[in-house]
C-alpha cells in the first residue's frame, strides 16, 4: 500500500516539476520558508520586440529575488503578447547550484537519522535554489507526504485515546504540510468537540402573526358568588379586557375564591370553574365558548409556520414529516423537497411544540466510531523421529517355473542354486535354455528385490521384505502465523454500517456442453471454432465482512448488533468446488463509551501422536527410536475479537414542556 502511495506522489511531484518549468516564477516555498516573488511581479508580460527575452533570477537563500526590467510597451502589445507563453527557465548560478547540492546532501543525512522535519526544510531550500533539479523537488514532495501521513497517524491514535486537543494539533499539522488533503480536513472536523461545532441552522422562514392579548399586569383577589357568565365578565374587566359570549356557554351558579393572582392564573381558574375556554379577538377583547372538542376544533386560533431544514435529504424530510403528523396528530402539514421546508398549520401550542421537536431532531443523529480488532494466531508443530523397519514379509517357494519369471536379476540366484545343489550342473543344455528364457521374461518379478533363502532342493524357499529396508527418519515442521485485522467504522444511530474487506471469489455453479453429437457440432469441433457457453457462477465474499447497527443511549451506553464473518479459501475441494473456511458471529451487546470488550473468542487445539514399528519392540528401553517411528502433530488456533465504541455525538439532551389543547 505504501509503495502505491509513494508511486502516486512521485507522479504528482513530476507533474509539479513540469509546471515549475513552464512558469516564470520559481517553485513555491513551503509554509515556513521565506516568501518568493509577489504575484504582480510574476505576472508581468514579456516584451514582444526583438530584444532578447528577460531572464528572471530565482530567489536567493534569504528569500529576495531580482526584479525583471521589462521594456515599456503599449496596451495592444500587451494584449497581443498575453496568449503567446514563452517558456523561460530560471538561471542558476554555480554558487546557488553548489549551495543547493549541499542542502540536498544535508537533507539526505537528516532523513537517514530519522529527522524528517529538518530534512524537509533542507529539501525545500535545495528546490528553491535549483528548481530545475528533479531530485530536489521529488525529495521535497516525498518528505512532505511522509510528514503528513505521520501526523495523521498520530492524530488518529489521539482520537482513539479521547485526546481531542492533541488530535486537532496533529490534523492541523498535516494540513500545513498538505493543504489539499481532504481526509485531514475531515478528521480535523471530527476532532472538534461537539459543543464547539456550529449547530445546524433550523430557521422559520414564514409564519402567521398571532393576536396577543394585553391584560393589565396587576395582581387581584376574587371572592365571587353568582352566575358563571358574570364571573367571566368580572375577571376580564378587572384586567382591562372586554368579554363576549357564545350561545354554547351555559349559565350556572359558581363559587370562586382566589387571592393575589395575575390574569393568566385567574382566567385559567375561571375557565376550569365555568367549563369554558376563550379565544382572543383583539388585544383587549376575548370570546368565551363551551369547552368541547368541536368548539376547540372550529374556534381555536390557528397558526402557520414554515421551517427550513437545509441538512436533511428527501428521505429524512419525509420521515420527519410523518413523525410530526403522528406524534402531534396534525391534519395540516406538508413538505417541499425542492426547498427543504416543512409547513405546519395548527393551534399555536401545537405549532410551538412542533418547533421544539424539529429543533431537537435536527441537531444531528448520534454517531459512534467503532474500533474493531480481530486477532488470529495459528501454530502448528509436526515431528517425525525414529527408524522405519520392514513390517511385512513375503515367503515363496523357488522352483524352475518361478525362476523363469525372475527377470534379468536371476543370474546371481542361479549361481546360488547351482552352488547349493538346486540345479544339476551336468545338464548344461537345460541351464542355457533357462538363462535364455530368463532374459526374455518380465522384469517385475518378486525376486527383483533382495531376499534371503533357506532350505534346499524342493524345499528351497525365499523371504523378502515388502519395503525399502531400514530407513532412518528425522523430520521437523513448525509454523507460527499471527494476523491482526484492525477495522475503524463510523455509524449513526440505528443505521446499519457495513464494511467488506477482502476479495470476491467466483464459484462455478454449472457448465454447459452439448448432450448429443451432430454434423454441425462435429464441424465446429473439427475446425476448432467451437466456443463453449459461459458457465453459471456466483461470487463469494472472502475476508472480513462486518455489519454493525448501534443504538446510542443518553447515559453514554452503546448497544450494538454485530454480524461478523471471517471467510477464507480452503485447501480442499469437493467435485472441483473449493471449500470455504467460515467463522461467523452474530450477537447484541451493550458497552460503555470507550470500553473495550471481547465479543467472541475461539481456541482450537489438536494433539496427535503416532508410533509405527514392531509390537512390543518399540517400548523396550533403548530401542524406542531405533525400531519405531514416532510422529507428533500439534495444532493450535486462537481467535479473539475486541470492539471499542467511541461516541462522537450524543443524542439531544434538551427537554421541553408544552401544554397542548385537549383535542391533542
Amino acid at each position: 500500500m505504501r509503495f502505491l502511495v509513494g508511486m502516486l506522489w512521485m507522479s504528482l511531484a513530476m507533474e509539479s516539476v513540469l509546471v515549475a518549468q513552464q512558469t516564470v516564477a520559481p517553485a513555491a516555498a513551503p509554509a515556513n520558508s521565506a516568501s518568493a516573488q509577489t504575484d504582480s511581479q510574476s505576472a508581468q508580460p514579456q516584451p514582444t520586440s526583438n530584444a532578447p527575452p528577460t531572464q528572471v533570477t530565482p530567489p536567493t537563500q534569504a528569500g529576495t529575488a531580482a526584479q525583471p526590467n521589462p521594456q515599456p510597451q503599449s496596451q495592444e502589445q500587451t494584449s497581443a503578447a498575453a496568449p503567446s507563453a514563452t517558456v523561460i527557465l530560471p538561471t542558476v548560478s554555480k554558487r546557488e547550484a553548489a549551495e543547493a547540492k549541499r542542502q540536498f546532501d544535508a537533507g539526505l543525512k537528516l532523513r537517514k537519522k530519522g529527522k524528517l522535519d529538518e530534512a524537509f526544510v533542507k529539501f525545500s531550500s535545495a528546490s528553491e535554489l535549483d528548481p530545475r533539479n528533479y531530485d530536489y523537488v521529488v525529495a521535497r514532495e516525498f518528505a512532505r507526504q511522509q510528514l503528513a501521513l505521520q501526523a495523521l497517524e498520530r492524530g488518529n491514535q489521539a482520537m482513539l485515546s479521547n485526546n481531542e486537543i492533541v488530535a486537532m494539533a496533529e490534523f492541523r499539522r498535516a494540513l500545513q504540510y498538505d493543504p489539499t488533503n481532504d481526509y485531514a480536513l475531515q478528521r480535523l472536523r471530527d476532532s472538534i468537540p461537539e459543543e464547539a461545532q456550529p449547530a445546524r441552522q433550523v430557521s422559520v422562514v414564514e409564519q402567521s402573526t398571532p393576536i396577543e392579548l394585553r391584560p393589565a399586569a396587576q395582581h387581584h383577589d376574587f371572592h365571587f358568588r353568582g352566575d358563571s357568565r358574570a364571573l367571566l365578565t368580572e375577571v376580564t374587566r378587572t384586567y382591562g379586557i372586554s368579554a363576549e359570549f357564545d350561545d354554547s356557554v351555559k349559565q350556572h351558579h359558581v363559587h370562586f375564591d382566589i387571592q393575589d393572582v395575575n390574569f393568566a392564573t385567574a382566567i385559567r381558574a375561571a375557565d376550569e370553574v365555568t367549563k369554558s375556554f376563550w379565544v382572543a379577538l383583539s388585544p383587549t377583547q376575548v370570546l368565551f365558548l363551551a369547552d368541547t372538542v368541536e368548539n376547540r376544533r372550529q374556534f381555536e386560533r390557528m397558526g402557520l409556520e414554515t421551517f427550513y431544514l437545509p441538512e436533511l435529504n428527501d428521505q429524512q424530510l419525509a420521515e420527519m414529516t410523518n413523525s410530526l403528523r403522528v406524534l402531534l396528530n396534525l391534519r395540516f402539514i406538508g413538505q417541499n423537497k425542492a426547498q427543504s421546508t416543512i409547513t405546519i398549520r395548527a393551534e399555536w401550542p401545537v405549532v410551538k411544540a412542533a418547533e421544539h421537536l424539529i429543533k431537537s431532531l435536527s441537531n444531528g443523529r448520534p454517531e459512534v466510531l467503532l474500533d474493531l480488532r480481530v486477532y488470529a494466531v495459528a501454530t502448528s508443530f509436526a515431528r517425525s523421529l525414529g527408524t522405519a523397519l520392514p513390517t511385512q514379509f513375503t515367503m515363496f517357494n523357488i522352483s524352475p517355473a518361478l525362476i523363469a519369471s525372475l527377470g534379468q536379476n536371476a543370474q546371481n540366484l542361479i549361481n546360488q542354486l547351482i552352488a547349493s545343489g538346486g540345479i544339476n550342473q551336468a545338464n548344461s543344455q537345460a541351464i542355457s535354455a533357462l538363462l535364455s528364457q530368463l532374459q526374455n521374461s518380465s522384469n517385475s518379478s518378486i525376486l527383483s528385490q533382495p531376499f534371503a533363502t533357506f532350505g534346499g532342493g524342493l524345499t528351497l524357499f525365499g523371504l523378502n521384505g515388502a519395503g525399502q529396508g531400514i530407513t532412518p527418519t528425522f523430520s521437523l515442521n513448525e509454523s507460527d502465523i499471527r494476523s491482526l485485522e484492525h477495522v475503524t467504522l463510523r455509524a449513526s444511530h440505528n443505521d446499519p454500517a457495513v464494511m467488506k474487506i477482502g476479495e470476491r471469489y467466483p464459484i462455478i455453479n454449472a457448465t454447459y456442453a452439448p448432450i448429443y453429437n451432430s454434423a454441425s457440432i462435429s464441424q465446429v469441433v473439427g475446425n476448432q471454432s467451437y466456443i463453449a457457453p459461459f458457465p453459471s457462477f456466483n461470487f463469494e465474499d472472502l475476508g472480513v465482512n462486518l455489519k454493525a447497527t448501534p443504538w446510542i443511549h443518553g447515559n453514554q451506553d452503546v448497544t450494538m448488533k454485530v454480524e461478523l464473518q471471517i471467510r477464507s479459501l480452503g485447501t480442499q475441494n469437493v467435485n472441483g468446488v473449493p471449500i470455504i473456511n467460515n467463522r461467523e458471529y452474530t450477537g447484541t451487546i451493550t458497552m460503555k463509551n470507550g470500553e473495550s470488550s471481547v465479543i467472541t473468542g475461539l481456541i482450537d487445539m489438536n494433539d496427535s501422536r503416532n508410533i509405527n514399528g514392531y509390537p512390543f519392540l518399540g517400548r523396550l528401553p533403548g530401542l524406542g527410536y531405533g525400531a519405531t517411528v514416532h510422529d507428533k502433530n500439534v495444532t493450535e488456533d486462537e481467535l479473539l475479537v475486541v470492539i471499542t465504541p467511541h461516541i462522537l455525538r450524543l443524542p439531544e439532551q434538551t427537554s421541553f414542556a408544552v401544554e397542548l389543547p385537549p383535542a391533542h
